[in-house]
């Protein structure tokens, strides 16, 4: 049996070939789902000629092209290309608790601080797990202040345009509908 050079025998796959193709059949599952989810969904014409449900079929079926080719290409000998990940070889566990506390404190809080204080809050946290893991410098009042500051700048239009453009309500600290 004689094998070309260029064609990798299954011996001569790498062992990410098998994570890569998990994460392929997780994204086809994940399209499975959402096209699933959008059957309920009324496809009765709107404004602009498609209804509300086009949306979700759209990203579905982009999604299941994708996790055809992340599987084609894992099946095939995986990502040949692909350089080695930057990082450390094991998880940083203390990164990832920071950016979850971030996560669950914006979900509790949201209703109590408003939508503005608890998107600066997780973003906040989810910077310091980030940094922290980076080894980068975290912690210090300045680099506090200027995620806060960030947090902020990011969090304040995105519910000013919700809110006021949109006219989708979030909720605020005040009642004014500006904070």
């Amino acid at each position: 049996m004689t094998t070309h050079a260029d064609t990798p025998s299954t011996a001569d796959r790498p062992a990410a070939g098998w994570p890569q193709t998990a994460v392929g059949i997780g994204v086809l599952l994940t399209a499975l789902g959402l096209g699933y989810g959008a059957i309920d969904i009324s496809s009765d014409a709107g404004y602009g000629g498609v209804g509300p449900n086009f949306l979700p079929w759209l990203v579905s079926v982009g999604l299941l092209l994708c996790g055809l080719l992340i599987v084609w290409e894992a099946r095939t000998g995986g990502f040949r290309q692909m350089e080695a990940a930057p990082g450390a070889e094991r998880a940083y566990w203390f990164g990832f608790v920071w950016v979850s506390a971030g996560l669950l404190l914006n979900a509790a809080l949201i209703t109590t601080i408003g939508f503005i204080l608890s998107c600066v809050l997780c973003y906040v946290f989810a910077c310091q797990g980030l940094r922290r893991s980076s080894g980068q410098q975290a912690g210090t009042p300045r680099v506090l202040l200027t995620d806060v500051i960030a947090g902020f700048c990011i969090s304040a239009p995105v519910f000013w345009m919700f809110t006021q453009f949109l006219a989708i309500n979030l909720p605020g600290l005040t009642a004014s509908g500006w904070f």
